[in-house]
């Protein structure tokens, strides 16, 4: 089966998804820097931006996966884009409107599955009006909808709420069930083993960032707010906190305890390990814009997980279909 992946970043959909056989038969990422990151890793330089992107143009696929921009839905994009008098949301023109270039496409190919993800506030923002448009949008064009907020802590030590929505062409399958799958009982890895022990210093807190920080949680914790940086002993805790991409920025999201000295940042290897890439993955950017794009990807275990989950779910309708109409169905004989 063949795929496409756009809003590619750096190419968790690619990683997972490939590791069960599938092709990547086209990307598209706007990043010159992910783009980088993505060539380096999977061999194909992803195309620019998706609003130039001709849905004629595209090779014939199967799945479209696609990790549209969540910033316009997130709770703290929709925060800080209030605080600056600007519009979030599908009134977001640069990045709210670019679902419905996901649908354009759709439109076009008709692809027999749609997997897409998103931040958990998309089913509750603008009251829920959000999810209602894409909710209507899917459903017109005869696709059967399935959808779960997974946390990725049942995966990897990162507890990282996210929406998943698994759609099916009811023309190619009309009665289809998909079951979301069980998390696993116990994570691939524990947070020790996300850790290094010996790291260069420039990941240290220099003591007067460290001072701004602490000054900082208890200033809005007198305010009766839940910001400030979160401090993390891998020998005790289980996971961390959500990494996202101001990560960069100060490291606030995830601090890691030093003996005798102010915290840490973690490493973008690190970051890597807590969205589940392997070790042998490239990290071709600096750490600022390495810190940007793994804040910004999947938890590859995850897509992996409900990517099997699909695949299973198409043979087993196969499977069913044949033996109702006694033929054998093309879909999956790849498989």
């Amino acid at each position: 089966m063949k795929f496409i992946d756009l809003f590619a970043g750096i190419g968790g959909f690619h990683l997972a998804l490939s590791s069960l056989g599938l092709e990547c038969v086209f990307a598209c990422e706007w990043d010159k820097y992910a783009q980088e990151t993505y060539f380096a890793n999977f061999g194909m330089r992803p195309t620019g931006d998706i609003n130039q992107v001709e849905a004629k143009d595209i090779p014939e696929f199967d799945i479209l996966c696609a990790g549209f921009p969540c910033q316009p839905f997130s709770i703290a994009g929709v925060s800080k884009k209030n605080s600056l008098g600007r519009k979030h949301g599908f009134d977001d023109e640069k990045q709210g409107n670019l679902f419905f270039e996901i649908m354009r496409i759709v439109k076009h190919h008709r692809p027999k599955v749609l997997f897409l993800e998103n931040v958990k506030n998309l089913l509750s923002h603008d009251k829920g009006n959000t999810w209602d448009v894409i909710h209507q949008e899917i459903t017109a064009l005869n696709y059967e909808i399935f959808y779960q907020v997974i946390d990725g802590k049942h995966y990897v030590p990162q507890h990282r709420q996210r929406i998943f929505i698994i759609a099916f062409d009811k023309n190619n399958f009309p009665f289809i069930d998909f079951k979301f799958p069980s998390p696993p009982k116990k994570r691939l890895y524990e947070l020790q083993a996300v850790i290094t022990n010996d790291v260069d210093s420039k990941y240290t807190l220099t003591k007067k960032l460290w001072e701004y920080l602490h000054s900082r949680k208890i200033e809005q914790k007198v305010k009766g707010n839940g910001f400030g940086y979160g401090l993390f002993d891998p020998s005790k805790d289980l996971y961390t906190r959500t990494i996202s991409a101001r990560y960069y920025k100060d490291g606030s999201e995830v601090l890691i305890e030093q003996a005798g000295k102010t915290p840490r940042r973690l490493t973008p290897r690190e970051c890597a390990r807590l969205q589940g890439y392997p070790d042998d993955y490239k990290i071709v950017v600096s750490d600022m814009q390495a810190y940007k794009q793994f804040g910004n990807s999947v938890v590859v275990p995850v897509i992996e997980a409900l990517a099997e989950q699909i695949l299973r779910t198409l043979k087993d309708y196969e499977n069913g279909a044949a033996r109702q109409t006694n033929i054998q169905l093309p879909l999956l004989r790849a498989i």
